[in-house]
Protein backbone atom coordinates (compact mmCIF):
# COMPACT_ATOMS: atom_id res chain seq x y z
CA UNK A 1 0.00 0.00 0.00
CA UNK A 2 1.30 3.13 -1.09
CA UNK A 3 1.34 6.19 1.28
CA UNK A 4 -1.54 8.95 1.43
CA UNK A 5 -0.46 12.59 0.89
CA UNK A 6 -1.54 13.34 4.70
CA UNK A 7 1.32 10.84 5.99
CA UNK A 8 4.00 12.18 4.26
CA UNK A 9 3.47 15.24 5.02
CA UNK A 10 3.45 14.42 8.73
CA UNK A 11 5.91 11.80 8.44
CA UNK A 12 8.56 15.08 7.27
CA UNK A 13 6.90 17.55 9.87
CA UNK A 14 8.22 14.51 12.53
CA UNK A 15 11.38 13.86 10.95
CA UNK A 16 12.70 17.16 10.87
CA UNK A 17 11.63 17.57 14.87
CA UNK A 18 13.22 14.81 16.38
CA UNK A 19 15.97 15.49 14.25
CA UNK A 20 16.28 18.89 16.38
CA UNK A 21 15.26 17.39 19.36
CA UNK A 22 17.94 14.55 19.20
CA UNK A 23 20.44 17.22 18.76
CA UNK A 24 19.27 19.59 21.61
CA UNK A 25 19.11 16.20 23.88
CA UNK A 26 22.52 15.27 23.07
CA UNK A 27 21.56 12.26 21.32
CA UNK A 28 22.82 12.01 17.87
CA UNK A 29 26.12 11.65 18.62
CA UNK A 30 26.80 8.64 21.08
CA UNK A 31 29.71 6.04 22.34
CA UNK A 32 32.00 7.80 19.66
CA UNK A 33 29.84 7.39 17.30
CA UNK A 34 26.75 9.41 15.22
CA UNK A 35 23.03 9.18 14.90
CA UNK A 36 20.85 10.58 12.42
CA UNK A 37 16.89 9.62 11.24
CA UNK A 38 17.40 8.32 8.01
CA UNK A 39 12.86 8.02 7.72
CA UNK A 40 10.02 7.97 9.38
CA UNK A 41 7.24 6.08 8.53
CA UNK A 42 2.95 6.85 9.71
CA UNK A 43 0.67 4.17 9.80
CA UNK A 44 -2.63 5.44 7.71
CA UNK A 45 -4.19 6.13 11.22
CA UNK A 46 -1.02 8.43 12.52
CA UNK A 47 -1.42 6.40 15.51
CA UNK A 48 1.98 5.14 15.31
CA UNK A 49 5.49 6.59 13.80
CA UNK A 50 8.19 3.84 13.04
CA UNK A 51 11.44 5.91 13.58
CA UNK A 52 14.46 4.11 11.70
CA UNK A 53 18.08 5.11 12.89
CA UNK A 54 20.88 5.06 11.07
CA UNK A 55 23.96 4.47 12.93
CA UNK A 56 27.76 4.96 12.30
CA UNK A 57 30.98 4.16 13.63
CA UNK A 58 28.99 3.00 17.29
CA UNK A 59 29.81 0.00 18.90
CA UNK A 60 27.09 -1.47 20.27
CA UNK A 61 23.77 -0.71 18.20
CA UNK A 62 21.45 -2.96 20.16
CA UNK A 63 22.81 -1.17 24.02
CA UNK A 64 22.38 2.43 21.89
CA UNK A 65 18.79 1.30 20.66
CA UNK A 66 18.14 0.72 23.97
CA UNK A 67 19.06 4.13 25.95
CA UNK A 68 17.17 5.78 23.26
CA UNK A 69 14.18 3.43 23.93
CA UNK A 70 14.20 4.31 27.70
CA UNK A 71 14.25 7.97 26.51
CA UNK A 72 10.91 7.54 24.37
CA UNK A 73 9.00 9.24 27.02
CA UNK A 74 11.10 12.36 27.21
CA UNK A 75 11.11 12.43 23.24
CA UNK A 76 7.66 11.94 22.65
CA UNK A 77 6.90 14.60 25.21
CA UNK A 78 9.16 17.07 23.31
CA UNK A 79 7.42 16.05 20.45
CA UNK A 80 3.96 16.78 21.45
CA UNK A 81 4.90 20.38 22.58
CA UNK A 82 6.03 21.33 19.10
CA UNK A 83 3.89 19.82 17.19
CA UNK A 84 0.52 20.23 18.89
CA UNK A 85 -0.76 22.78 16.83
CA UNK A 86 -0.24 20.67 13.57
CA UNK A 87 -1.34 17.51 14.94
CA UNK A 88 -4.30 16.24 16.98
CA UNK A 89 -2.54 13.37 18.41
CA UNK A 90 1.09 12.54 18.61
CA UNK A 91 1.72 9.37 17.41
CA UNK A 92 3.09 6.59 19.75
CA UNK A 93 7.41 6.44 18.84
CA UNK A 94 8.90 3.20 17.77
CA UNK A 95 12.24 3.25 16.82
CA UNK A 96 14.12 0.51 14.72
CA UNK A 97 17.46 -0.01 13.29
CA UNK A 98 18.12 1.11 9.82
CA UNK A 99 20.62 -1.36 8.77
CA UNK A 100 21.03 -0.12 4.70
CA UNK A 101 24.06 1.61 5.40
CA UNK A 102 25.82 -2.05 6.38
CA UNK A 103 24.22 -3.74 3.76
CA UNK A 104 25.63 -1.30 1.13
CA UNK A 105 29.18 -1.41 2.62
CA UNK A 106 28.99 -5.32 2.67
CA UNK A 107 27.55 -5.47 -0.93
CA UNK A 108 30.67 -3.25 -1.99
CA UNK A 109 33.14 -5.43 -0.11
CA UNK A 110 31.56 -8.32 -1.73
CA UNK A 111 31.98 -6.70 -5.65
CA UNK A 112 35.56 -6.28 -4.45
CA UNK A 113 36.28 -9.37 -4.04
CA UNK A 114 34.38 -10.62 -7.20
CA UNK A 115 36.31 -8.03 -9.34
CA UNK A 116 39.75 -9.43 -7.83
CA UNK A 117 38.66 -12.86 -8.29
CA UNK A 118 37.87 -11.95 -12.01
CA UNK A 119 41.61 -10.42 -12.41
CA UNK A 120 43.38 -13.62 -11.03
CA UNK A 121 41.45 -15.81 -13.40
CA UNK A 122 41.58 -13.86 -16.60
CA UNK A 123 44.98 -12.25 -16.64
CA UNK A 124 45.48 -9.92 -20.01
CA UNK A 125 47.06 -12.38 -22.23
CA UNK A 126 49.81 -11.07 -24.55
CA UNK A 127 49.11 -9.86 -28.44
CA UNK A 128 50.07 -13.13 -30.74
CA UNK A 129 53.03 -12.10 -32.57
Amino acid sequence: MTEGKRQKQVATVINQELNDIFLRMGLNMQDGGMISISSVKITPDLFEARVYLSFFQVKDNDALLQKINDRNKEIRKELATRVRHQLRSIPELTFYIDDTLDYVFKMEALLKTVRKEDQQDDPVKPLDQ
